[in-house]
């Protein structure tokens, strides 16, 4: 996986330089773009990290390309800033789903704390969808019968009550949990539960 990076767009040149040289210094890996164009052609936006967003760009506005990145299902938590902040603004803002949004000049030490935190929300968004790809994954190769057994032993079912919900025998229902087990790669019917529910609530 590509290396977590803080991606700054902002048309201001010395903004972007000064932002930069304190991401570097802070042992950030940066990368920096003057427009949402510049942005889009060079970076692959699924990339993990942040992005660090001025309001006004060159060419748009950044709450319209926030907008945009949303539709495209980017998924990357963005850090608004601006030196012409309003209540309109802002709100549009976090409704896009922007984390912060911040007042120029921000002090840096103010900025490094909310660029840390938004890199710490895309590891985990991104742990999460890893988790949920390989219960979908693994999912998809039982049996239809399996599945249905999982189903039933996830709710809670006793072996006896998925037999006779199935009409199989309680001896079948406990080679096909055997194989659920194995092929979910968990070690109980606790946690094959578990990784049900988690997967419901994403």
């Amino acid at each position: 996986m590509a290396e977590p990076t803080v991606f700054v767009v902002d048309d201001d040149l010395a903004l972007r330089r000064s932002l930069q040289a304190l991401l570097e210094a802070a042992g950030l890996p940066v990368e920096i773009y003057a427009s949402a164009q510049e942005f889009l052609e060079r970076c692959d936006p699924r990339r993990p990290g942040c992005m660090v967003l001025d309001v006004r760009l060159q060419g748009g506005s950044g709450l319209d390309f926030q907008e945009e990145l949303r539709r495209s299902q980017v998924t990357l938590p963005i850090i608004v800033m601006t030196g012409y902040g309003d209540v309109s603004t802002s709100v549009r803002a976090f409704k896009g789903g922007a984390i912060d949004f911040l007042q120029k000049p921000v002090p840096p030490k103010k900025l490094l704390e909310r660029i840390r935190e938004a890199l710490e929300i895309d590891r985990q968004a991104r742990a999460v969808a890893a988790q949920r790809a390989l219960v979908v994954d693994a999912i998809a190769r039982l049996t239809s019968r399996e599945r249905q057994v999982m189903e039933l032993l996830a709710r809670g079912k006793s072996s006896k009550g998925t037999a006779g919900t199935l009409k199989i025998s309680v001896r079948t229902v406990e080679g096909h949990r055997r194989v659920v087990l194995r092929k979910m790669a968990v070690s109980s019917v606790a946690h094959l539960a578990r990784a049900i529910a988690r997967l419901d609530r994403t």
